[in-house]
């Protein structure tokens, strides 16, 4: 939902950043790699019993994942490249609610409700977007992932404030994933019905 307007103040920053690192010859694989490994670790420490540290790794974690992207930009995105982003992302939105279930049992059911949430919406992302690619959908509806980009009510802005409300007050655990849990499956509902608008029509017309 905050996606596209974080994105337009943070992303020309991000830009002289990813134009310097590609001079040095850093590579934006490695970059995505990085992050996502760093969200494993911010999963471990939370399971740890250190959600603070976990918040500190989360943040460094979602920086390489946005100076991926700059990166590429600078150089020369490829379809691996896009492949990883989205793989690497979902490991760390794993990561994460597993770490808390794995620091108190009776976190266990929230965090998987909310694991089911993120794989629903993920599945709902990506069936979107790869129709929306056969079907020849506008240049101009696709995000920085390098394809098409439906948008919804849960997106990477909001994952991360729950994760960062999370790790501030990891006794709200249950209440915070069960919110952004619903908010996962409206945003699925909203866009099977985006779906419906979209796919139902004629290619043709």
């Amino acid at each position: 939902m905050f996606d596209r307007r974080i994105r337009s103040r943070i992303d020309p920053v991000l830009d002289r950043m990813g134009r310097a690192l590609a001079g040095w010859g850093v590579r934006a694989d490695h970059l995505t790699l990085a992050g996502a490994g760093i969200g494993v670790c911010a999963g471990l420490v939370i399971a740890s019993g250190r959600p603070l540290a976990g918040l500190v790794l989360i943040g460094l974690s979602r920086l390489l994942d946005g100076l991926d992207g700059a990166v590429a930009r600078a150089s020369k995105p490829t379809d691996l490249g896009a492949y990883l982003d989205t793989l690497c992302d979902f490991l760390f939105y794993l990561a994460v609610p597993l770490g808390f279930a794995a620091l108190d049992p009776a976190n266990l059911p929230f965090a998987l409700a909310l694991v089911a949430s993120f794989t629903l919406t993920g599945v709902s992302f990506l069936a979107f977007a790869a129709i929306a690619e056969k079907r020849g959908s506008d240049e101009i509806r696709r995000g920085a992932k390098g394809f098409v980009y439906s948008p919804g009510l849960a997106e990477g802005t909001e994952t991360i404030l729950a994760f960062v409300a999370m790790c501030l007050w990891p006794a709200a655990f249950p209440w915070i994933a069960s919110v952004f849990a619903g908010l996962c499956v409206l945003t699925v509902i909203l866009r099977s019905l985006e779906a419906r608008r979209s796919f139902s029509e004629r290619r043709d017309r």
